[in-house]
């Protein structure tokens, strides 16, 4: 979807001070649809080309949140000649606020509408079209008076370019609208109205007494933004906590006359129950934090328990068997570990890859150095899926690190490594893999697209037997593999040959939901 950032600049003259000036209005324009009850449109002139018409694009558009829309089309981006809209082109040329009625294909009715010229310096760059019923026209009640009579002054401004405010931060889902409670305060910060919904707020703060007439300060409500809004001449928002379990969002905009802060909108709006929901999300976080941490912590202690007890025993074959238990407790650690720094469903198993290579490579015992080297990324994956796929890769490279560059002696006696690794046999360069100081290489392939996740494995060692096949394996090691990535990742995996000798391991694993 175009921004209204790139109408501009694709489409106008617009300078970036003034295309800054004018998304500024836009993210606080909505507090002027909902004191005129009515439908804004921006329009600036677009870009002039000899021989012709000149023409006007919609960079923005707002409906009121207390009145029935007028323009059910979104019409952000649609171009018009100046000729068709000439009230909204006649205040871009004037400066000045033109009033009139308009008939148009796409608001489908005659209605009547107020065309603002939007000032920024000396130059008027764009014209606000304020769309609105007749019903809304004539003020009914003391209301709807107050709302009219501050849009009033805040058009003024608009023409005067004082406002957007500059450097105002503009924007957030929780900036209160007019319908959450509007207070109108003088030049010295008394109470001159308050909506029966700010009243509410004022309830819920434990104020019972008339706020006409009064400073905040004397309700009993220590809103700092009013005084500040008013001495700086520049919007302030702020919390205001009056009890343990009342907490009220106030946003204060400063009115302007010539510079000079001569009174205030105040819109407050009650957020106790979304900091509420803040907080226990908050808690349960780092609750959920906790938990991962914990785990973590256990598994570590499991991992050091099965080191400790591999070391007592005399049988090679129980100490292989413990270090293999306690090297797939620890990839299953890191997962936790990196869910104990973000408690969210999706781990960017990045992360968990480059503690997984670590962990290999720290494993090498033989004089014969291995290099890992990891290009790509999947992204982030969900705990459920980065566990067993961890689990997996942990055993494919302590397999490539152990067994792909053995010498036969390393081997069992017929020359077969004893988990699933390849027969003795020179590498792609000629050389013997062995004690004698060579490097082998071993590269990892990550990618992640929409037909789901790939995990390539590849080195430039031995080699797999002529007839070895991955589901008639009796390798312990590779047999979790297998039923971790088919069975519980529901994905396949193929070990073959890889290009230039050596051996290949590529998993497939289906797309989301991860």
């Amino acid at each position: 979807m175009t921004t209204p950032a790139e109408l501009a600049l694709s489409h106008t003259d617009l300078t970036p001070p003034e295309l800054a000036h004018l998304q500024r209005l836009l993210g606080s324009w909505s507090v002027l649809a909902d004191l005129s009850f009515s439908d804004l449109l921006l329009v600036v002139p677009t870009s002039a080309v000899a021989g012709e018409e000149p023409e006007l694009i919609v960079m923005g558009q707002i409906r009121p949140n207390n009145r029935p829309t007028m323009l059910e089309q979104d019409l952000v981006g649609q171009t018009v000649l100046r000729g068709t809209w000439s009230l909204a082109a006649a205040a871009l040329e004037r400066g000045e606020v033109v009033n009139g009625e308009v008939r148009h294909p796409l608001i489908g009715e005659s209605v009547p509408v107020e065309n603002i010229p939007v000032r920024f310096g000396e130059r008027v760059v764009a014209a606000m079209v304020r769309v609105y019923s007749r019903a809304v026209a004539t003020p009914h009640s003391m209301y709807e008076k107050k709302y009219f009579a501050v849009f009033g002054r805040l058009v003024k401004m608009i023409t005067e370019a004082e406002f957007p405010f500059a450097q105002e931060e503009v924007g957030t889902e929780e900036t209160p609208r007019v319908g959450d409670g509007f207070v109108l305060v003088d030049g010295k910060g008394r109470i001159e109205f308050a909506s029966p919904n700010a009243i509410n707020a004022f309830h819920r703060m434990g104020v019972y007494s008339t706020p006409e007439g009064h400073k905040f300060t004397q309700l009993g409500v220590e809103a700092s933004a009013v005084q500040w809004a008013l001495a700086t001449c520049h919007p302030v928002v702020e919390e205001v906590e009056r009890r343990p379990d009342v907490i009220v969002l106030v946003q204060c905009i400063p009115l302007l006359e010539d510079h000079v802060a001569n009174g205030a909108v105040i819109l407050m709006r009650d957020v106790t129950d979304v900091r509420r929901l803040d907080r226990l999300l908050l808690s349960k976080d780092a609750a959920i934090r906790e938990v991962h941490h914990r785990v973590k912590n256990n598994l570590q202690t499991i991992s050091s328990l099965l080191s400790l007890q591999a070391r007592r025993l005399s049988s090679d074959d129980g100490k292989a068997a413990l270090y293999e238990a306690e090297r797939r407790v620890r990839s299953i650690a890191v997962v936790h570990e990196i869910l104990s720094r973000d408690p969210s469903d999706q781990v960017p198993f990045d992360d968990i890859v480059g503690s997984l290579v670590r962990m290999a490579e720290d494993s090498v015992v033989s004089s014969h150095t291995v290099e890992i080297t990891v290009e790509g990324d999947l992204g982030e994956v969900t705990a459920d899926t980065a566990t067993p796929l961890a689990v997996a890769l942990a055993e494919i490279l302590q397999n490539a690190v152990e067994h792909a560059f053995a010498g036969a002696d390393a081997g069992t006696p017929d020359g077969n490594a004893p988990d699933g690794g390849t027969p003795d046999g020179a590498g792609p360069d000629g050389a013997t893999p062995g004690p004698d100081g060579g490097v082998g290489h071993v590269r990892v392939v990550l990618a992640h697209g929409s037909q789901g996740l790939g995990v390539t494995v590849s080195d430039d060692g031995k080699g797999l037997e002529p007839d070895f096949d991955i589901e008639r394996t009796t390798s312990l090691g590779l047999s979790i593999v297998r039923d971790l990535v088919v069975s519980q990742l529901g994905g396949s995996i193929t070990m073959g040959a890889a290009t230039g000798g050596g051996t290949l391991v590529e998993i497939r694993l289906p797309p989301p939901p991860y």
